[in-house]
């Protein structure tokens, strides 16, 4: 007979010490990892409208990037910073779900 060994982990909560078990859903999630910067995703699931942008083209912060239609609502994703254009990855049509790689970035020297 084998028993499963369970690892209690600490955790504080306004200075005092608890122990828990973590559940096999905890274990299994999805761990979050820092967005990078040059890559502009969706934050919903929606349909591209219209595409501002073309590859290889600088844009200024600011400038509208795609319209992205989300419930009957449209969505204008704009440029956070200066950068040229390196690669789109959707086309005007195109249902996109969450956190979908819309557009990659790269910086401009």
């Amino acid at each position: 007979m084998q028993i499963d060994k369970q690892e209690l982990v600490d955790f504080a909560v306004t200075a005092r010490k608890y122990k828990t078990l973590l559940t096999t859903k905890y274990k299994n999630r999805k761990t979050w990892s820092n967005p990078s910067p040059y890559e502009i995703q969706s934050y919903i699931p929606g349909t591209i409208l219209e595409i501002f942008v073309k590859e290889g083209e600088v844009v200024n912060e600011g400038s509208p990037l795609l319209i992205l239609e989300a419930m009957k609502m449209q969505n204008r994703i704009e440029m956070p910073f200066t950068a040229k254009i390196s690669k789109i990855n959707v086309e005007v049509g195109v249902r996109v779900p969450k956190d979908c790689l819309m557009i990659e970035l790269e910086a401009i020297d």
